[in-house]
């Protein structure tokens, strides 16, 4: 018999990468309702989630949530301050998000981020793709960040369950 408890495989947060494009993709289902992931999305509780122990820490989040809104997030990384901004391009609450992403002042074109949510029997299935981002190093970095940062949110979203 299966413990209840443990996460069943097909639920765990997979990212993959591929460097040559600079393209990121990460899913994972949620036990929750797309209206409530999409506002963990798209509020200032991305502070809670957007982490990655001992490598980076997101402390602040701004945002104005609409096609055309700017958004900024700021925290430590490497033991260094960051700062990334960003525009959204595509707002279909709960089912889509697009946005671009760029850390503040880099000499390169911003990134697109887009984050899918699809209701299913059993919670909600996130996809993100994370796309244009300028290096193998960053991308395998980002991949990194982004697989740590939605089992941190896979976390959370459960704790309110119980």
């Amino acid at each position: 018999m299966a413990d209840a408890d443990a996460p069943d495989a097909q639920d765990e947060v997979r990212a993959t990468t591929d460097p040559k494009t600079g393209e990121i993709e990460a899913s994972g289902v949620f036990e929750t309702s797309p209206e409530r992931l999409f506002r963990a999305l798209t509020t200032k509780e991305i502070c809670n989630w957007w982490v990655r122990p001992g490598v980076f820490n997101t402390q602040e989040w701004s945002g104005d949530v609409r096609e055309g809104g700017r958004w900024a997030a700021a925290g430590v990384g490497g033991g260094q301050p960051y700062q990334l901004e960003g525009e959204f391009v595509v707002f279909e609450e709960p089912n889509r998000l697009v946005q671009t992403w760029k850390a503040v002042g880099a000499p390169f074109e911003p990134a697109m981020l887009t984050y899918e949510l699809e209701p299913r029997s059993d919670g909600v299935q996130l996809t993100l793709r994370h796309s244009g981002l300028p290096n193998a190093e960053v991308c395998e970095k980002t991949r990194a960040g982004w697989e740590t940062s939605l089992m941190r949110l896979q976390e959370i979203i459960a704790a309110e369950k119980r």
